[in-house]
């Protein structure tokens, strides 16, 4: 019934044993299991790597079970963060497959009406971009997924975004939460908000992306670090890829918060940047991989976890874990593993 979770059905009735006679050994359970000594001892294996049992305090040699609400919350936490994931690489693979698609084909439509364009070098990345959004009518959708950029970046863009608002055109651009700490980003949102466009930030985004009036796409080919005449992005057309694309900006868009001068926290205090990351280590993630999905530097996001390990009074990123489900910051319940979709 937990396999889901990790458990298999011997493992559980071990489980399931040990809170009902709480200090037996091996031979007083499998006994009143029913199962041999050896499968009381794999069970117990299985619950050790799970967290489901921590030694005992009283009784040297023989371990505890962890209470079912807080060691099966962390497991339903993880399960649930693991198909958020898996959500999330659909999504990132659909927009992969697109650009494959796109740099593979010839410049004309087949048979879905898709049609591919590749671009090769930053200066014609840029004066392709710089005619998508002279041709904008209704929409334009932006991921930009930098740690910060520079002002005059943002004094480059102001007459294109001021032009396009002017003429009735939607704006709406994600960036990340690790942007809040840079002055000239949070001036930019809100010169950019005071003119009718929407700024929001989120933890992590996918891919760097423009999308316009839901007609056409520009998503890069190679990484952000590519010398200036390697980079490589593609233009892609076609109603299912930008179909799929703008359900992958409309589902981040949901989950970000508003940029302004400081950052919004939600009913436990958390900002959204603190709310990633106490999920990311009750994973068990490391300090390079929180920077990581977070954009920020590993220093930073040593600092954050820091913080919440010093807010919850915990000793190990485990005990955080504990901790912040009893603290209601990872509030998953067992009802939630059927009910709750995966983000």
């Amino acid at each position: 019934m937990l396999e889901t979770l990790g458990l298999d059905a011997t493992s559980e009735r071990v489980y399931r044993g040990m809170l009902a006679m709480p200090g037996a050994g091996v031979t007083t359970l499998a006994e009143y299991l029913g199962i041999a000594e050896a499968d009381v001892r794999r069970g117990l294996d299985v619950l050790s790597e799970l967290a489901l049992v921590r030694p005992s305090g009283e009784r040297q040699g023989r371990p505890d079970a962890v209470s079912p609400d807080i060691g099966l919350g962390i497991l339903l936490h993880r399960r649930q963060a693991q198909l958020a994931t898996a959500q999330q690489q659909l999504e990132e693979s659909r927009a992969a497959a697109a650009r494959l698609i796109a740099e593979f084909s010839e410049r004309r439509p087949d048979s879905t009406g898709f049609t591919g364009e590749q671009l090769t070098g930053m200066a014609a990345i840029m004066d392709r971009l710089a005619e998508l959004r002279r041709s904008a009518r209704t929409e334009v959708l932006t991921f930009c997924p930098s740690e910060t950029q520079p002002e005059e970046e943002f004094e480059a863009i102001r007459p294109f975004h001021q032009e396009l608002l002017e003429r009735g055109v939607r704006l709406r651009t994600v960036f990340l939460d690790s942007v809040r700490n840079s002055a000239p980003c949070v001036a930019y949102a809100q010169w950019l908000t005071g003119l009718g466009g929407q700024v929001r930030t989120v933890p992590s985004l996918p891919t760097r992306m423009v999308v316009i009036d839901a007609t056409t796409a520009l998503l890069p080919v190679s990484g952000e670090g590519s010398e200036e005449s390697e980079a490589r992005s593609v233009v892609l057309t076609g109603q299912g890829v930008l179909t799929a694309l703008e359900a992958l900006f409309d589902r981040i868009w949901d989950t970000g918060q508003p940029l302004g001068g400081s950052s919004c926290r939600n009913s436990l205090g958390l900002t959204a940047q603190e709310a990633a990351t106490i999920g990311l280590l009750a994973e068990g993630r490391t300090d390079e991989a929180i920077a990581k999905r977070l954009g920020v530097s590993q220093r930073t996001a040593r600092r954050i976890a820091t913080g919440l390990m010093e807010r919850l009074g915990a000793r190990s990123r485990f005990e955080a874990g504990v901790l912040a489900v009893q603290a209601g910051w990872l509030p998953w319940r067992a009802t939630d593993a059927t009910d709750t979709p995966a983000e």
